[in-house]
Formats: structure tokens, C-alpha cells, sequence
């Protein structure tokens, strides 16, 4: 699913105006349509209703809401916010149809704002402004903001929280922006509402087909989408009748100091659970017996030290290599790796130490095989890329140092963002909370290493391996509850998440 731009998102409604056709006045009134049956299916009209407008479209949209729903019964007041003078069209039109309203309460501010008291039973609208706005609140409109937000009122943003912008908010001013309950968004979620630091801003969400034409949607160019089932599981390769281990890849993963035996087996059985033919895991010698034990199915390679990994393998032998979890950042280790990087010319999984290692070593970067696939979370890429505001700047960044070394960047989290050389930023709707646990990023470099290892290119096998991660995330929640799985769990329901796809 494409996800537009604040521009495009205009373009969308002026779209479906000119091809539906439809007069722009009744697109909004569609909008609010769906607007009020939202807030009727939560609240009843007993519930007191406070709507705040401003003096372009997302105002027109409350102004609207405030007639709809006093037709519904509800009791309510409505405060449009006119101070330069200067209304948008279809607000001016709303404006006028609702003062013809007997039984709601209107005030048109143009100077000096009496605010009405809000308690905790009220439920307020927001239409002060919706998602074209670009700079932050200022004035008196920061200064309604603020007093919403110390109100206890349930608080209802209309498309967007007033004062969040739809893509970049790195400059905004966070103090002056809508801390919304409820954020009723029109014809898709927007950007901004895939980055952590905005959930608080956002409360629930929810998705109004509105009727916009999705002839629109097909012709759009857009660097972000969100991945879909259909999309992810038509990239799934038929295994033939006739095909043997062979067919499916050697891998190799150089995971788990002493100490650390539980990443390597982590990620080798997410490995061998995700298609691979055959897995050689290289160890140290004092790991040998826990994971022969453990991972039975794989085959060992024994570093020269007993504690670490100092010695790179030869990789001409595998069609894939991961490296770093549990791995250490000790000298000994750290010069292996920057070995093993020159020595490996197929795509290779780093993850964990491996990009801790890399950030201590930034020219170190040019040795990374191309189509390599990089997995951190958002600390481990700002080791890499240097600090960064918010989400908006930790992707931008990403971008950059995809582009730069041809390497394809999985940033982990809710909302997990793969990076592509190209600029592309895809984002996955699988998984949940309960991921939040140690071990679950080695599962995932596990499955990454099996798909490459089976010929998958870097793009397909991070879209394939991010969905089928979250969705064994969100399998094990359902059968153990968020707050009960594991990382093992995450292994253990990749079965049936690579089922779910199959079919």
C-alpha cells in the first residue's frame, strides 16, 4: 500500500473532484459523514461535544461534524477560529449551514478567545487544521492547543493531530501539537503516523474510506509503502518435486562468543526454519557442545579460539553469510570481521556486534559486500549514521547510507522500515509488543541469512523475512499472550506464519 505525500494527498481529493465528478463541498460533506458515524459508534448523544474549527478544510470537515451530529441529538458547541479574516470556501459554506442551526451553540472568533470549560464527560473536536499544514503553531492557535491538551476531554483529531505534520517534524514544536484520543484520518494513514514518537499524539486510529477514486493511488510515485500479504506471499518460489538440499543454499553464520550460545541458536534455527538447505554455524570451541546439542540439524565450525570469534572463514562455499549476533566487540574479534568482509563476495546478514563494531569503524563500511542486508535498531543505526532527532531523520540517514554503499537497511521496531539503495522505504505491519525481548533481532538475522542463502535477491528476501518475522511475533502473542513469549517462541510459530503465506 502506497503511502502519500502531504502534496499528493491533495492531488488525491482534487482527483476524485475532477473524475468522479463530485463538487468539492459534497466530498467534504461525504468526509464528514463518515466522521460523525465514527464518533456516534463510540460515544452516544449524551455525550457533550466540543468542536474546535480553524479556518481551512479540516475546519469545514468539524463545522460539518458539529450539524451532523446535533441532528443525531448531541449537545453542542462549535468554535471557529477566523482571525485573519479569511475562510476556505467549503469552511465558509459549513459556517453558514451551521448557524442556521437552532440548536447548537456557534461562536466565530476573529479577537479574543472565552474558552469553554471542558471536563472529563465532553468530547472535543479538532478541526483546527488538518494534514497541509507545513510550520509549526504559534500564537493563539498554540495557545488553544494547549489548553485541549490540559483538559481531561476526550479529544477527537479529524485526519491529523492539529500541529503534526504529515511527513517531517523534526523542527516542529511537539509542546504545540493536539495529544489526541482518537484520530479519525481520511483515505489512508500518513507518514508521520508510522514513527514512534508521534503514538502518544495520535491515540487510536482510524481509516475513513471517504470514496476517494484509487485510480489515483495506481499512477502515484511514492519512495513509502507498507508491505501487504498478497504482496509478501507472491514472492514465495514453488519448491520442485524433484529438488534436494542442494537447491536451497548453503549458509553460514558466525554468531555467539562463550557466553552468548543462545544467539547463535537462536538465529540457526530461525535459519533452518525459514527453508535454508544446509547451515554451518562458526563457533567458539567452547560453544561446540551446546550447539551440536541444541541445533542438531547443523553442521559446526570451530573458530581457533575458545572464547571469540578471531578467524575468519573462507565463503566462497556459501551462497550467504550472517554475522553478529552474540558475537563480542573484542580486538581479536573485530579484526575478523573486517577479514571475513574482504574475503566474502555474496550478500551477507550483519546485525548486533557486527554494526556496533562497523560503527567504531566507519571506513569499514566499504568493505561490506554489496546487497548486503543491515539490521539494526534505531541506537545501533545512530551509531552508524550520527544522532538524529526523530524517525524522520533516523530514515533520511538511512537512506543516505543505503544509497551510498548499495546495502539494503532493516531498521527494527514497530512499523520495522527496510531501506533500499534506491530510496524506496518500505515499512511492515506484522508484529507486536511482545517482540520486545532479547533475542528476537537474532530470529530474524536467522530467516534473512536462510532466504539469501536461497537465491532470494536482498529486496525480496528483507521483504519476505521482516512480514514472516512480525507474523510468527503476532502467531506466539495469540497462543502464549505478549507478555509470556520469548524469542524461542518467535522460532517455534515461524511453521505456521510460512503456512499462512503458502496459502
Amino acid at each position: 500500500m502506497k503511502i502519500l505525500t502531504n502534496s499528493q494527498i491533495k492531488e488525491w481529493d482534487q482527483y476524485t473532484i475532477e473524475q468522479e465528478p463530485i463538487a468539492s463541498i459534497d466530498l467534504m460533506e461525504r468526509a464528514a459523514q463518515a466522521i460523525t458515524a465514527a464518533i456516534a459508534r463510540r460515544w452516544d448523544n449524551t455525550t457533550p461535544v466540543k468542536v474546535f474549527s480553524g479556518p481551512g478544510n479540516n475546519g469545514g470537515d468539524a463545522l460539518a461534524v458539529a450539524r451532523m451530529l446535533s441532528e443525531k441529538g448531541y449537545a453542542v458547541e462549535a468554535y471557529l477560529f477566523n482571525t485573519t479574516g479569511h475562510l476556505s470556501d467549503d469552511c465558509t459554506t459549513n459556517r453558514d449551514l451551521l448557524q442556521m442551526c437552532d440548536n447548537v451553540k456557534f461562536e466565530e472568533v476573529t479577537k479574543n478567545f472565552d474558552p469553554p470549560r471542558l471536563s472529563e464527560g465532553d468530547i472535543v473536536i479538532d478541526g483546527l487544521f488538518g494534514s497541509g499544514l507545513n510550520k509549526p503553531l504559534s500564537g493563539g492557535f498554540a495557545a488553544v492547543v494547549n489548553y485541549i491538551n490540559q483538559s481531561p476531554a476526550k479529544v477527537v483529531s479529524i485526519d491529523i493531530p492539529s500541529g503534526l505534520m504529515c511527513e517531517d517534524n523534526t523542527y516542529n514544536q511537539r509542546t504545540f501539537i493536539i495529544r489526541a484520543d482518537l484520530t479519525l484520518t481520511i483515505g489512508q494513514i500518513k507518514l508521520s503516523f508510522l514513527f514512534s514518537e508521534n503514538e502518544e499524539l495520535l491515540g487510536d486510529v482510524e481509516v475513513l474510506d471517504i470514496g476517494l477514486l484509487p485510480g489515483f493511488l495506481k499512477e502515484a510515485q511514492t519512495p513509502f509503502h507498507i508491505l501487504e500479504k498478497d504482496e509478501v506471499a507472491s514472492l514465495l518460489r514453488p519448491r520442485g518435486r524433484f529438488s534436494h538440499k542442494g537447491d536451497y543454499g548453503h549458509a553460514l553464520l558466525i554468531a555467539g562468543k562463550f557466553g552468548m550460545a543462545g544467539a547463535s541458536i537462536l538465529a540457526a534455527r530461525a535459519c533452518l526454519r525459514s527453508g535454508v538447505g544446509l547451515l554451518t554455524v562458526h563457533v567458539p570451541l567452547r560453544n561446540n557442545d551446546i550447539v551440536q546439542t541444541s541445533v542438531p540439524e547443523a553442521m559446526i565450525d570451530h573458530d581457533y579460539s575458545d572464547e571469540c570469534f578471531t578467524t575468519a572463514t573462507e565463503a566462497d562455499s556459501y551462497e550467504a553469510v550472517g554475522v553478529g549476533p552474540g558475537l563480542g566487540k573484542a580486538m581479536e574479534t573485530a579484526e575478523a570481521l573486517i577479514e571475513q568482509l574482504q574475503i566474502t563476495s555474496t550478500p551477507m546478514v550483519l546485525d548486533a556486534d557486527a554494526l556496533n563494531i562497523l560503527s567504531l569503524n566507519h571506513s569499514w563500511m566499504s568493505q561490506v559486500p554489496k546487497g548486503s542486508i543491515l539490521t539494526p535498531h534505531p541506537k545501533e543505526l545512530e551509531r552508524l549514521v550520527g544522532t538524529c532527532s526523530d524517525t524522520y531523520e533516523r530514515l533520511t540517514k538511512a537512506k543516505e547510507l543505503a544509497a551510498a554503499h548499495q546495502v539494503y537497511i532493516v531498521v527494527k521496531g514497530a512499523w520495522t522500515a527496510i531501506v533500499t539503495p534506491e530510496g524506496e522505504v518500505v515499512f511492515n505491519p506484522t508484529g507486536n509488543p511482545g517482540m520486545a525481548t532479547g533475542g528476537s533481532g537474532d530470529v530474524l538475522t536467522g530467516i534473512l541469512l536462510a532466504l539469501l542463502a536461497q537465491g532470494y535477491d536482498s529486496f525480496d528476501a528483507c521483504r519476505l523475512g521482516v512480514y514472516v518475522h512480525g507474523l510468527a511475533g503476532d502467531l506466539a502473542a495469540e497462543a502464549e499472550s505478549r507478555i509470556a513469549m520469548t524469542a524461542g517462541s518467535l522460532v517455534d510459530h515461524l511453521p505456521e506464519a510460512w503456512k499462512q503465506l503458502e496459502r
